[in-house]
Protein backbone atom coordinates (compact mmCIF):
# COMPACT_ATOMS: atom_id res chain seq x y z
CA UNK A 1 0.00 0.00 0.00
CA UNK A 2 1.12 3.51 -0.68
CA UNK A 3 2.70 5.29 2.15
CA UNK A 4 -0.30 7.87 3.23
CA UNK A 5 0.66 11.35 4.74
CA UNK A 6 -1.86 13.91 6.80
CA UNK A 7 -0.53 17.56 6.25
CA UNK A 8 -1.48 18.45 9.59
CA UNK A 9 -0.83 18.84 13.45
CA UNK A 10 -4.42 18.62 14.63
CA UNK A 11 -5.13 16.37 17.10
CA UNK A 12 -8.31 16.23 15.72
CA UNK A 13 -7.98 15.40 12.22
CA UNK A 14 -5.47 12.81 12.83
CA UNK A 15 -8.01 11.55 15.03
CA UNK A 16 -10.69 11.57 12.17
CA UNK A 17 -8.59 9.71 9.78
CA UNK A 18 -7.72 7.08 12.21
CA UNK A 19 -11.57 6.22 12.31
CA UNK A 20 -10.76 4.68 8.76
CA UNK A 21 -8.01 2.35 9.46
CA UNK A 22 -5.53 2.77 7.21
CA UNK A 23 -2.02 3.72 8.41
CA UNK A 24 -0.57 6.94 7.80
CA UNK A 25 1.93 9.23 9.58
CA UNK A 26 1.27 13.34 10.39
CA UNK A 27 3.60 16.08 9.21
CA UNK A 28 3.05 19.55 9.55
CA UNK A 29 2.73 21.54 6.40
CA UNK A 30 5.22 24.14 5.09
CA UNK A 31 2.72 26.67 3.61
CA UNK A 32 1.68 29.83 4.25
CA UNK A 33 -2.51 30.21 4.54
CA UNK A 34 -3.42 33.64 3.00
CA UNK A 35 -7.51 34.39 3.72
CA UNK A 36 -7.99 36.44 0.17
CA UNK A 37 -11.62 37.68 0.32
CA UNK A 38 -11.76 38.40 -2.85
CA UNK A 39 -11.94 34.80 -3.87
CA UNK A 40 -15.14 32.48 -3.46
CA UNK A 41 -14.96 30.48 -0.74
CA UNK A 42 -15.10 27.04 -1.82
CA UNK A 43 -12.24 28.32 -4.22
CA UNK A 44 -10.52 29.50 -1.77
CA UNK A 45 -10.57 25.86 0.80
CA UNK A 46 -9.84 23.83 -1.61
CA UNK A 47 -6.29 26.10 -2.87
CA UNK A 48 -5.63 26.26 0.87
CA UNK A 49 -6.16 22.32 1.26
CA UNK A 50 -4.12 21.59 -2.04
CA UNK A 51 -1.53 24.34 -0.75
CA UNK A 52 -0.80 22.42 2.31
CA UNK A 53 -0.69 18.99 0.67
CA UNK A 54 1.54 19.79 -2.22
CA UNK A 55 4.25 21.39 0.21
CA UNK A 56 5.46 18.15 1.80
CA UNK A 57 5.99 16.53 -1.69
CA UNK A 58 9.35 17.00 -1.29
CA UNK A 59 9.90 15.01 1.85
CA UNK A 60 7.62 12.28 0.60
CA UNK A 61 8.31 11.96 -2.75
CA UNK A 62 6.01 8.79 -3.17
CA UNK A 63 2.82 9.52 -1.04
CA UNK A 64 -0.64 10.50 -1.05
CA UNK A 65 -0.89 13.10 0.88
CA UNK A 66 -4.16 14.50 2.13
CA UNK A 67 -4.30 18.37 2.71
CA UNK A 68 -7.41 20.23 4.47
CA UNK A 69 -8.48 23.48 5.57
CA UNK A 70 -11.32 25.15 6.73
CA UNK A 71 -12.61 28.42 6.65
CA UNK A 72 -15.64 30.23 8.55
CA UNK A 73 -17.79 32.71 6.28
CA UNK A 74 -19.98 35.49 7.54
CA UNK A 75 -22.83 36.82 6.95
CA UNK A 76 -21.65 38.99 4.21
CA UNK A 77 -19.93 35.55 2.67
CA UNK A 78 -16.36 36.83 4.06
CA UNK A 79 -13.86 34.59 4.90
CA UNK A 80 -13.10 34.81 9.15
CA UNK A 81 -9.70 33.07 10.35
CA UNK A 82 -8.70 32.26 13.22
CA UNK A 83 -9.13 34.37 16.55
CA UNK A 84 -5.69 33.77 17.95
CA UNK A 85 -6.82 35.51 21.36
CA UNK A 86 -9.54 35.68 23.87
CA UNK A 87 -10.67 39.62 22.81
CA UNK A 88 -11.04 38.74 19.75
CA UNK A 89 -13.00 35.25 20.33
CA UNK A 90 -15.34 37.11 22.48
CA UNK A 91 -16.22 39.34 19.13
CA UNK A 92 -16.71 36.53 16.71
CA UNK A 93 -19.00 34.73 19.17
CA UNK A 94 -20.86 38.14 19.91
CA UNK A 95 -21.26 38.66 16.28
CA UNK A 96 -22.39 34.83 15.30
CA UNK A 97 -25.09 34.21 18.41
CA UNK A 98 -28.81 34.01 17.26
CA UNK A 99 -27.31 33.73 13.62
CA UNK A 100 -27.16 30.82 11.12
CA UNK A 101 -23.42 30.62 9.62
CA UNK A 102 -21.48 28.53 7.38
CA UNK A 103 -18.28 26.72 7.33
CA UNK A 104 -16.06 25.70 4.53
CA UNK A 105 -13.64 22.75 4.78
CA UNK A 106 -11.42 22.07 1.57
CA UNK A 107 -10.28 18.52 0.72
CA UNK A 108 -7.18 17.93 -1.21
CA UNK A 109 -5.48 14.48 -2.26
CA UNK A 110 -1.81 14.72 -3.87
CA UNK A 111 -0.05 11.83 -5.33
CA UNK A 112 3.29 12.91 -5.17
CA UNK A 113 4.50 10.18 -7.10
CA UNK A 114 2.71 11.08 -10.33
CA UNK A 115 2.21 14.99 -9.26
CA UNK A 116 -1.50 14.48 -9.62
CA UNK A 117 -4.01 15.64 -7.42
CA UNK A 118 -8.13 15.47 -6.64
CA UNK A 119 -10.05 18.51 -4.55
CA UNK A 120 -12.86 18.88 -3.18
CA UNK A 121 -15.12 20.63 -0.02
CA UNK A 122 -17.75 20.09 1.71
CA UNK A 123 -20.31 23.01 3.86
CA UNK A 124 -21.59 22.69 7.17
CA UNK A 125 -24.20 24.96 8.32
CA UNK A 126 -24.27 25.91 12.11
CA UNK A 127 -27.36 28.03 14.00
CA UNK A 128 -25.95 29.53 17.27
CA UNK A 129 -28.07 30.31 20.07
CA UNK A 130 -28.38 33.55 21.65
CA UNK A 131 -25.47 34.35 24.03
CA UNK A 132 -25.10 36.61 26.41
CA UNK A 133 -21.82 38.17 27.15
CA UNK A 134 -21.36 36.06 30.95
CA UNK A 135 -22.09 33.00 28.72
CA UNK A 136 -19.78 33.57 25.95
CA UNK A 137 -17.29 35.20 28.42
CA UNK A 138 -17.80 31.48 30.13
CA UNK A 139 -17.22 29.38 27.39
CA UNK A 140 -14.04 31.14 25.92
CA UNK A 141 -12.35 30.77 29.77
CA UNK A 142 -13.62 26.93 29.94
CA UNK A 143 -12.71 26.05 26.03
CA UNK A 144 -10.22 28.20 24.96
CA UNK A 145 -10.71 28.15 21.28
CA UNK A 146 -7.87 30.41 19.88
CA UNK A 147 -6.96 28.38 17.77
CA UNK A 148 -10.29 27.63 16.13
CA UNK A 149 -12.49 28.89 13.27
CA UNK A 150 -15.56 31.06 14.05
CA UNK A 151 -13.85 30.56 17.83
CA UNK A 152 -15.14 27.23 19.07
CA UNK A 153 -14.45 23.15 19.29
CA UNK A 154 -17.39 21.73 18.16
CA UNK A 155 -15.65 18.41 19.11
CA UNK A 156 -16.01 19.80 22.95
CA UNK A 157 -18.33 22.40 24.68
CA UNK A 158 -19.18 24.25 21.59
CA UNK A 159 -21.93 22.01 21.39
CA UNK A 160 -23.60 23.95 23.83
CA UNK A 161 -23.58 26.91 22.06
CA UNK A 162 -25.46 25.33 19.20
CA UNK A 163 -28.66 25.52 18.40
CA UNK A 164 -29.16 23.50 14.96
CA UNK A 165 -26.82 21.99 12.64
CA UNK A 166 -26.67 20.71 8.91
CA UNK A 167 -24.69 19.13 6.57
CA UNK A 168 -23.28 16.44 4.29
CA UNK A 169 -21.01 15.47 6.64
CA UNK A 170 -20.19 16.00 10.06
CA UNK A 171 -16.56 15.44 10.04
CA UNK A 172 -16.23 18.41 7.51
CA UNK A 173 -16.97 20.82 10.33
CA UNK A 174 -14.54 19.50 12.71
CA UNK A 175 -11.89 19.49 10.12
CA UNK A 176 -11.89 16.12 7.59
CA UNK A 177 -14.91 15.26 5.02
CA UNK A 178 -14.01 11.68 5.56
CA UNK A 179 -16.61 10.72 3.24
CA UNK A 180 -15.22 12.76 0.41
CA UNK A 181 -12.04 11.79 1.34
CA UNK A 182 -12.79 7.56 0.90
CA UNK A 183 -13.91 8.49 -2.69
CA UNK A 184 -10.62 10.18 -3.30
CA UNK A 185 -8.60 7.33 -1.55
CA UNK A 186 -10.57 4.90 -3.49
CA UNK A 187 -10.09 7.19 -6.86
CA UNK A 188 -5.96 6.66 -6.51
CA UNK A 189 -6.40 2.76 -5.34
CA UNK A 190 -6.75 2.96 -2.00
CA UNK A 191 -9.89 0.65 -0.66
CA UNK A 192 -11.05 1.79 2.76
CA UNK A 193 -12.73 -1.39 2.99
CA UNK A 194 -13.24 -4.67 0.83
Amino acid sequence: MRKIVLASTSPYRKQLLQQLGLPFVTAAPEFTEVLDPQVAPSLLVRHLALGKAQSLAGKYPDALIIGSDQIFVDQRKRPVGKPGDKHRAFLQLQQMAGRTHCFYTGLALYDSRNETSQSDYATYSVTFRQLSDEQIDDYLEREQPYDCAGSFKIEGLGIALMEKMEGEDYNALIGLPLIKLVTMLGEAGVRVIG
